[in-house]
């Protein structure tokens, strides 16, 4: 395998093979919390490194086998995939910006509220992995690639993953209060919404939301520049 896919393969390795598995558990006992998140934030930015290089190489050899197309998407599908993209980037962003019980560090946050979801929140209590989720199902709807099955489909279905596994630790280290939290959210976007179980406050997002908004825009504005395809197809 060439760099691009040993990093694809070792990123997605830590993320759910080692953080979302007991082995975390395991590492976590024997050097400590801490020194864990360093240790996997140093190993997650290398292997990123890698993947960002390894896939301009791969982009820059016209014969590498991974630039096959494994599949020809037809050109209705870049409709969704804009809407996929361009959500998914938006929720990624606005998330990152609403610490809640589902960000790293921040675990028991609002808990202890009568109301302990605001914001995105309401919309999935993983707006970042989701983000990832869309973005990554918007990718694959309109590049058939093999490399790009391999990327998008990976971040996809990690990012679906990693929700599971950070809402079993949540009810493993506060039965009571994550039930509260899981009771008024939905780990899938809108579900809680569309059951009843909470309600859509665009107010209440606020400049988060439009912060994050303007940041897809403008990745997709400068795709082009910024990875070489353009992202609006005329």
């Amino acid at each position: 395998m060439n760099l691009f896919a040993w990093a694809l393969a070792g990123f997605v390795l830590i993320h759910i093979g080692i953080s979302a598995t007991g082995l975390r558990a395991r590492i976590v006992g024997a050097v400590g919390e801490w020194p864990y998140r360093g240790l996997f934030s140093v190993a997650s930015g290398v292997l990123l490194t890698a993947l960002i290089i390894g896939l301009g190489q791969v982009r820059s050899d016209p014969f590498d086998p991974l630039n096959a197309a494994l599949w020809a998407p037809p050109e209705w599908l870049r409709w969704p995939a804009y809407v996929f993209v361009l959500f998914g980037l938006s929720l990624a962003f606005a998330g990152l910006f609403t610490p809640g019980p589902t960000f790293a560090g921040f675990e028991k946050m609002g808990l202890e509220r009568a109301e302990p979801a605001h914001g995105v929140l309401r919309i999935t209590r993983h707006p970042f992995l989701w983000g990832v989720a869309l973005w990554g199902v918007g990718h694959l709807l309109v590049n058939g690639e093999r490399f790009a099955v391999m990327l998008f489909g990976a971040m996809a279905l990690m990012a679906v993953y990693g929700a599971r596994s950070i809402d079993r630790k949540g009810a493993a280290r506060d039965p009571e209060g994550w039930e509260k939290f899981a009771n008024v959210t939905s780990n899938a976007p809108f579900v809680a919404i569309v059951q009843g179980r909470n309600k859509l406050n665009v107010a209440e997002i606020g400049w988060r939301g439009l912060l994050g908004v303007a940041i897809a825009v403008t990745i997709a504005l400068l795709h082009q520049q910024a990875f070489g395809v353009a992202a609006f197809s005329t």
